[in-house]
């Protein structure tokens, strides 16, 4: 596939901007200046100057870009060269403007290091899948060319502790956390993003994934503009009422640091959802 980039300015941010030319998602949505406005308020309350951020499946390097702007260091996992080549000239840019400093990594996160082949989405150019060994297509990316990547384990490339942790990995969740062990313990106050999509998870049941974070002392909820304290039971009810190939939820969690940071009118409503929500 080639992934030609498109050059936008962000007025908001001060600076140039590398998205993917004819991405029907992403790339607009950043070029009209904003991409997944509940997830980046709720990332960038819990930025502190001199935290560390990791995020794996940065794509273009939207989430990394605003966490060097805010003063962290972040440690950025994108496995696609491509798409790759555009998160690196977008983290320098905010490198040179600072005050914080990232690195991306080109790889994919996982349970143990190696390869494997990912298949790229024709039209949405973030939602690339690695696939499990032997496995075929999904169904609904029949039509998607097929590339190899490398895999890695968090662990052996960054110590933690981080303060943010960011994971969108269209399916690859469960298995990024197996491979951040050592980090997750050693982060004992960290907010965390992260998709939660049962219709592509791979590496266990969706139900799994939810008590690893339970299990781990993780506050968890929809990642909204008035995020509420869900039980992962709730959690797996409402995903597997949506539509299994259109998506699941993007959850919101933290661990020794407050949950409701957007504010009291936020938190009020929160209170109202709760109640209103099965």
């Amino acid at each position: 596939m080639d992934f030609r980039p498109k050059t936008v300015h962000l007025a908001r941010l001060g600076l140039d901007f590398d998205v993917l030319e004819g991405d029907s998602i992403i790339g607009p949505s950043i070029a009209q200046g904003a991409w997944e406005a509940h997830e980046t308020a709720l990332f960038q309350a819990h930025l502190t100057p001199g935290c560390r951020v990791l995020d794996l499946g940065a794509n273009v390097g939207w989430f990394a870009v605003q966490a060097i702007l805010a003063g962290a260091e972040v440690h950025a996992f994108e496995p696609v060269p491509g798409i790759a080549a555009l998160a690196r000239r977008n983290i320098e840019r905010a490198n040179q403007r600072g005050p914080g400093r990232g690195q991306l990594y080109e790889m994919a996160a996982s349970d143990a290091a190696g390869r494997a082949k990912i298949v790229l989405a024709e039209k949405n150019h973030g939602d690339n899948r690695v696939l499990d060994a032997g496995a075929q297509k999904p169904k609904d990316l029949s039509g998607g060319e097929t590339i190899e990547i490398q895999l890695a384990r968090v662990d052996d490339h960054v110590r933690g502790p981080v303060r943010v942790i960011k994971i969108d990995t269209q399916g690859s969740e469960l298995l990024a956390l197996r491979g951040a062990q050592a980090l997750l313990q050693a982060s004992r106050e960290a907010a965390l993003l992260i998709e939660f999509w049962p219709y592509a998870l791979r590496g266990g049941k969706p139900e799994e994934l939810l008590h690893l974070l339970d299990r781990e002392g993780f506050t968890l909820g929809k990642a909204t503009a008035a995020p509420y304290p869900m039980s992962p039971a709730r959690i797996l009810r409402q995903a597997l009422a949506r539509d299994p190939v259109k998506g699941g939820l993007d959850l919101y969690g933290t661990r020794g640091l407050p949950f409701h940071v957007l504010g009291a009118a936020a938190r009020l409503r929160s209170i109202w959802r709760s109640l209103r929500e099965a």
